[in-house]
């Protein structure tokens, strides 16, 4: 089958840079949106676009019901979820299945085996994949799971099965504080999942978070597309990814990609997937779980791989083979991803949501922005505070965070804070530049005094225009007359667009 409507069952910057891609492809696209994104980016570049609902993200976009009914409305072939809100919900991926719709992503039964952590470890058991000690299945005797605690040794990991993003985890240090730390992971977990079941692990001390991108197609065949290092994190979420990782050698990218392969191949995968891996100190890694869907940071493994990945999965969905062999694919350059999120890291990262007074996206050679706003725009309460992904590309790894720096500091923005400041600290730290991390590198190494606070943007443009004056002054010719660059923001709305509304 050939898609030739595509609706976008999210917002925001990914959904703009799905529809993008849909374009590129001849394919037309539908937008949804909710009452606080009316007047946003993605609904007015989409071909047609559509109401669904209140601000709340559970009256408009996680409305399964809704989003399908205006696929029949409009004829559309294919729903893309992004990423969030339904994209690894494997009852919708069901319910668009049985409306004859197509779904951009795995199948509903590999969403649910790899939704579960203990089903995922269940399902990849039979291929010999490193895995981190710990309990088989959830637990349900607590003085059975503290022998078992105290053979793996202490400080071990109470996880919540359907867990992720940090919510439902809990360090253990010793016997003693156990059972309170059981108690606050299984209420965690039962309030952000409806499913209070916990597992426990041995607590990899200095870890690192290196996944994996695969792509499958519905023929069985499966590649990787490298790794992504993603340890600096803040409450147990990334700000800052780069592709490749600054630690893996050969040997071990090869083991681990070959390992990705394995655990998507254990749950019949297609789609594009991401399979995530702690790494140790001595470089030994341990599968974690995969994530069933387009990542956040899946630019950087585009930047290194020249593959639209989103493209790919297009493909894969209308029933086409990969196109692309293992042997095909080689690392070249690389690429770092920060995190713009409106959150005030000066104060524990908390959001700091508000209207952007002003906003210049950097540009220049190797700078990429994934973003859904522009100056002027309100960044609403009710969704992730992220503006916009920032990504660099470099022929080294050196010269891609340099590029990120400069791209920082380009990067205007007021009316909100921003964890700008806190990327550049990243990006000119010691243990960042020499590779030397892990995922306490905020703890370890971050406070608010070592902030370099944004420059005021009149005092910045000022700058700019003196910079401008004493160069056309002191170069040869100095007297002809000189045009003066401006920033100019251009917002491409197509004219056929029409909006319809659904109550």
């Amino acid at each position: 089958m050939t898609i030739e409507k595509l609706l976008v069952a999210n917002r925001g910057e990914i959904a703009l840079r799905i529809m993008r891609t849909a374009r590129e492809m001849g394919i037309q696209t539908v937008a949804i949106y909710s009452e606080a994104d009316r007047n946003a980016l993605h609904v007015r570049y989409a071909d047609e676009a559509v109401y669904v609902g209140p601000a709340p993200s559970s009256e408009s976009y996680l409305r399964a019901d809704i989003i399908i009914d205006v696929c029949k409305q409009l004829n559309v072939d294919a729903i893309h979820p992004g990423y969030g809100f339904l994209s690894e919900n494997a009852n919708f991926a069901r319910l668009v299945r049985e409306a004859g719709l197509l779904f951009i992503g795995p199948s509903p039964e590999s969403i649910e085996v790899m939704g579960s952590k203990l089903a995922a470890k269940a399902a990849v058991a039979t291929y010999n994949i490193p895995m981190v000690p710990g309990t088989p299945s959830a637990i349900t005797d607590r003085s059975e799971a503290k022998i078992i605690s105290a053979k793996i040794g202490y400080p071990i990991l109470i996880k919540a099965s359907a867990g992720g993003g940090g919510k439902g985890m809990r360090v253990v240090e010793s016997e003693a504080d156990f059972d309170e730390q059981m108690d606050r992971a299984v209420s965690e977990a039962q309030s952000a999942f409806g499913d209070g079941s916990v597992f426990i692990e041995k607590y990899v001390t200095s870890p690192r978070h290196v996944e994996i991108q695969v792509l499958g197609d519905q023929h069985g065949n499966i590649i990787h597309l490298f790794e992504r290092e993603c340890s600096v994190q803040r409450r147990h979420q990334k700000v800052v990814e780069e592709a490749p990782s600054a630690i893996l050698t050969p040997e071990i990218r090869d083991a681990m990609g070959r390992a990705a392969v394995d655990v998507a191949r254990a749950c019949g995968y297609y789609g594009a997937g991401t399979v995530e891996f702690i790494v140790n100190d001595k470089l030994d890694f341990y599968f974690l779980e995969m994530n069933t869907r387009l990542q956040v940071e899946h630019p950087v493994t585009e930047q290194i791989t020249g593959v639209d990945l989103v493209k790919q999965m297009i493909y894969i969905a209308e029933g086409k083979p990969l196109a692309i062999r293992q042997e095909d694919l080689e690392i070249k350059g690389h690429a770092v991803e920060v995190r713009v999120y409106a959150e005030d890291p000066a104060n524990n990262f908390l959001p700091d949501v508000g209207t952007l007074d002003t906003y210049v996206r950097p540009q220049g050679n190797g700078v990429r922005v994934d973003d859904g706003f522009e100056q002027g725009m309100a960044i609403p309460i009710y969704y992730d505070p992220m503006i916009a992904k920032l990504i660099t590309y470099g022929d080294s790894r050196e010269e891609a965070i340099q590029k990120m720096i400069r791209a920082i500091d380009e990067y205007q923005i007021s009316g909100v804070q921003t964890t700008l400041p806190f990327c550049r600290f990243v990006m000119e730290h010691d243990a960042f530049r020499s590779g030397q991390f892990d995922t306490g590198f905020v703890s370890k190494y971050f406070t608010p005094d070592k902030l370099t606070p944004a420059p005021d943007v009149a005092e910045s443009e000022l700058a700019a225009v003196l910079a401008a004056y004493l160069l056309n002054n002191t170069r040869p010719n100095a007297g002809r007359t000189q045009q003066n660059g401006e920033n100019i923001q251009v917002t491409t709305q197509k004219s056929n667009w029409k909006a319809n509304r659904l109550r």
